[in-house]
């Protein structure tokens, strides 16, 4: 699925886009389910287990920016944790052993889509290696105007910023501290069907969606099966075991990488964006003034 040109844009960038990943078919069954979830949405007034909702929602206007735990609540969403070219995309980097961790589908509707705060997945779930990553699946075009996910290149060779405002964890980089030029960072853009991978410790973020047309990204986290999370894990050895998805379970491999905890935990639970809002400062608002 990999040229050894994407391969080595992977590790000099951290991320790729690997276009016609899914078919026009597929891509319409998961833009469907999508649409049965945001529709029964429609009753809530609060965020669920499964829905996390923009602050504008409302019953007569169903606004979800988030669905949590996209794979455990319909099988098509399911199936993309096995997608024999994800697999592949993922195997090209990192060898035959591939777990996975969990998945959620960040929704930016048109015209209204929320930000995601520039911040490093490796900051929530530090491992005992760096060889994770997130793959992004594309249910609509992206382009600058619908907000698309925006990486910084070569922050993943670099350090673990601080995530902590007022020394709780909010989940993401003060614009305060001008860790990196943001002016640097470039767009992961493609058409539906295509998918982004980025890698874990990358710096990335992005805007609202400007547009008239959506964004859904269905995001999947992923890992080399010798990558042990150091926080543990919670559902215990079968549970863990139990998410490998090509190859076999492997013994922990450790290797050197700057480590940051999540603690003391972000004050509001839930979400990303509901860590967030523990931010003093917030990018996206300054640039949009």
């Amino acid at each position: 699925m990999l040229s050894k040109a994407q391969i080595e844009e992977y590790h000099d960038v951290g991320a790729i886009v690997v276009p016609d990943v899914l078919t026009a078919d597929e891509v319409r069954t998961l833009s469907d389910v999508t649409d049965g979830f945001v529709q029964r949405a429609a009753g809530l007034t609060s965020h669920t287990d499964i829905y996390d909702l923009e602050d504008s929602h409302s019953a007569a206007n169903p606004r979800v920016r988030r669905i949590k735990a996209a794979h455990l609540h319909d099988p098509a969403y399911a199936a993309l944790t096995r997608h024999p070219k994800i697999i592949s995309v993922l195997q090209a980097l990192w060898g035959p052993h591939i777990r996975f961790d969990t998945a959620k589908l960040n929704m930016k509707c048109a015209g209204f889509g929320a930000p995601v705060e520039w911040h490093q997945d490796w900051a929530f779930y530090p491992h005992t290696n760096d060889d994770l990553a997130a793959v992004g699946v594309m249910f609509d075009d992206m382009a600058m105007e619908n907000g698309p996910l925006m990486i910084i290149p070569g922050s993943h060779a670099g350090p673990t910023f601080d995530h902590h405002a007022d020394g709780v964890f909010c989940g993401a980089m003060s614009p305060d501290n001008h860790d990196v030029d943001y002016a640097r960072a470039i767009p992961l853009t493609g058409k539906a069907g295509s998918i982004t991978v980025h890698h874990v410790r990358a710096v990335h973020g992005s805007a609202p969606n400007v547009s008239d047309r959506d964004h859904r990204l269905l995001l999947f986290q992923f890992r080399a099966a010798d990558a042990w999370p150091i926080l543990g894990f919670p559902g215990g050895i079968e549970a863990f075991d139990a998410l490998m998805v090509a190859g076999q379970t492997q013994q922990p491999r450790l290797s050197a990488a700057p480590v940051r905890l999540p603690l003391p935990p972000a004050a509001r639970q839930g979400s990303l964006y509901e860590n967030q809002k523990g931010m003093k400062s917030r990018f996206f608002e300054m640039a949009a003034q």
